[in-house]
């Protein structure tokens, strides 16, 4: 009897052993080895997250590279109808055109006093002074009349006279809103981006049915420190590093 209780002692304490040498196995080796694999898959995880936003930034920037000529030219295209100075020979050409196409007689043109007004260079700064708006430095670089309008593009507001008929000069105004037509997010660009703001029919000097036009109107400039293209050229964009004009003239560095 004494035997087998020795026996059933020792059975019982070599499971006991077993037992606590599993725990102590699974304590000191497996847990720690399982944290790190839960971590290592957290990492793998934000890894391939990571290269999946990387890969869809690489595809669109192949995209835009492909796509990067037809942009240019159609920048390019637009900034005949909104250019970086007045360009009063192109736009004189332009008017010329439509008044012949129309049946109309150019009569004046000349900067609109009431709509404009002379842009002055804003004063330096005195040391320690709050720096120059960016808006003022924009105004001080734009021709000489033109006024900063809605989304920071210069205005140069025109008054124009014809002699005409009440039809011929009907197709002057038709002339000059379809030189920029837009079609959803199509542009169809023939010439200056034009706005009449007002308009005025009165006797001519002719017998009737001889009218006289006059027609207040705005043209656009693209902003000074942006230029047409934006620092592009035909084979890249502007480089990153770009910087803008300065908005602290007269300041202290």
């Amino acid at each position: 009897m004494r035997l087998q209780t020795n026996a059933r002692n020792r059975a019982i304490l070599a499971v006991l052993v077993i037992v606590g040498l599993a725990v102590a196995f699974w304590m000191l080796v497996l847990s720690p080895k399982r944290e790190e694999v839960n971590e290592l898959g957290s990492k793998i995880e934000r890894v391939e997250s990571s290269l999946a936003q990387h890969r869809a930034e690489v595809a669109e920037g192949l995209e835009a590279r492909a796509e990067f000529s037809t942009d240019y030219r159609q920048l390019v295209v637009l900034g005949k109808a909104v250019p970086g100075d007045d360009d009063s020979a192109s736009l004189l050409v332009q008017l010329n055109q439509i008044g012949e196409r129309s049946g109309t007689t150019f009569k004046t043109i000349e900067l609109d006093p009431g709509t404009g007004g002379e842009t002055t260079t804003p004063a330096p700064a005195a040391p320690g002074a709050e720096p120059i708006s960016a808006t003022e430095v924009a105004a001080a670089t734009m021709p000489l009349g033109a006024t900063i309008g809605p989304a920071g593009l210069a205005v140069m507001p025109y008054s124009l006279s014809y002699d005409g008929d009440f039809f011929t000069l009907a197709d002057f105004i038709g002339g000059l809103d379809s030189l920029v037509e837009t079609e959803n997010d199509k542009v169809a660009v023939d010439g200056r981006l034009i706005t009449i703001d007002g308009f005025a029919l009165t006797a001519g000097n002719e017998p009737f049915p001889a009218l006289e036009g006059t027609f207040s109107v705005s043209t656009y400039l693209t902003p000074p420190s942006e230029g047409v293209t934006g620092g592009a050229t035909p084979s890249a964009p502007a480089p990153d590093s770009a910087t803008p004009v300065s908005a602290s003239i007269g300041a202290k560095p």
